[in-house]
């Protein structure tokens, strides 16, 4: 049981750690556009089809959003509307998770691109089994979490990799007595 939150927790903490909801407050030009599967490629918005809350808080792009790929607008656009409409601690939780992931060293972002790929692949029951994981996880004692991050830490790779292959074992047929 440890061993199945351990791992539910980690690729959950790592899809959440980066990627789920971190808007930018104001959305960095240098970050990679959002991995979608694009059915069209995206016309270009105007400007002025911003809202002013938007425009406010992507003045830093006015001169230059014209000569913006049509995919950069629109994930600006998009990001800067979730932006607006987020409670203010909903907004200062989001500005933590991107300060955390600014300042993470670049492989340890990569790391969490890839996990948050790896969960974003499996199916979704399976997603939905991680998610569960993760919230009684921590639903958990503070004293509890930190107790199980210290077996999963002092587990070899080995151990580690046996817990996830008894995690998507089937459960043992028991045969009435």
């Amino acid at each position: 049981m440890i061993r199945v939150l351990f791992l539910c927790a980690s690729l959950t903490l790592s899809a959440a750690a980066g990627f789920a909801q971190t808007p930018a407050p104001v959305p960095d030009e240098s970050a990679p556009p959002a991995a979608a599967a694009p059915a069209a490629p995206a016309a270009p918005r105007a400007w002025g089809s911003l809202s002013p809350q938007q425009q406010k808080l992507l003045q830093s792009y006015q001169g230059k959003w014209e000569s913006l790929p049509p995919e950069r607008q629109q994930a600006l656009a998009k990001g800067s509307q979730r932006w607006v409409s987020m409670t203010p601690q909903q907004r200062a939780g989001a500005q933590q998770r991107f300060s955390q992931w600014r300042a993470m060293p670049p492989e340890q972002r990569q790391l969490l691109r890839q996990r948050y790929q790896e969960f974003r692949s499996l199916p979704p029951e399976r997603q939905r089994e991680v998610r569960e994981s993760y919230n009684r996880f921590r639903q958990m004692p503070p004293e509890r979490r930190m107790q199980l991050r210290q077996q999963w830490r002092q587990m070899t790779p080995e151990q580690r990799r046996r817990a996830v292959q008894t995690m998507h074992a089937p459960p043992p047929h028991r045969v009435p007595r």
